[in-house]
């Protein structure tokens, strides 16, 4: 019997909500994830985005992942331990659509590391840093006003090199 067989079976028999999160785990073993590790989830180097921000202390260059699709968006660093100083995840546009920029509400369920989230605004300056932020907590962490972008980057490194709300964040769109 095949998978879109049994998807649809499981879909009868337990419900379409039930059986979106097994397609979901199914495909993610399929493109080579281990449903909750590092593998398949990192970009490969070749394909990360240059993001610099600027700023009263300088300037920094950070090479991250791109999150442009609702799930990409939804599934972010979750699960992931192989962050890197220098790396992160841009999520951009946001909100995944596009459109006009809005409030964003972030968590850190799933998350083992701690992450500052720089909330970018359409001119492209950071509105909020959110620093620091406790793995596994489901309390939601807000922008505070409309965003175009937000910016993961590993806990403590807006601090470590200066950066601010205010600061020029740029990247090739």
């Amino acid at each position: 019997m095949s998978a879109r067989v049994k998807a649809a079976k499981a879909a009868k028999a337990v419900g379409a909500a039930t059986a979106a999160a097994l397609l979901l785990m199914a495909t993610g073993a399929c493109s080579g994830g281990d449903g909750g590790g590092n593998a398949g989830q990192a970009a490969d180097a070749s394909t990360r985005l240059p993001v610099t921000i600027t700023g009263a202390g300088g300037s920094h260059v950070f090479l991250v992942e791109r999150a442009v699709t609702a799930a990409q968006q939804a599934q972010g660093l979750m699960y992931r331990t192989d962050l890197t100083p220098d790396g992160g995840m841009l999520f951009h546009p946001y909100p995944a659509g596009g459109g006009a920029p809005r409030e964003a509400s972030f968590w850190m369920k799933n998350t083992p590391t701690p992450l500052d989230i720089l909330f970018i605004r359409a001119d492209g300056t950071i509105a909020t840093i959110a620093e620091n932020t406790v793995p596994y907590a489901t309390t939601e962490v807000k922008s505070r006003e409309p965003v175009a972008a937000v910016l993961e980057i590993v806990g403590g490194r807006a601090a470590e090199l200066g950066i601010a709300e205010g600061d020029r964040v740029t990247w090739a769109k």
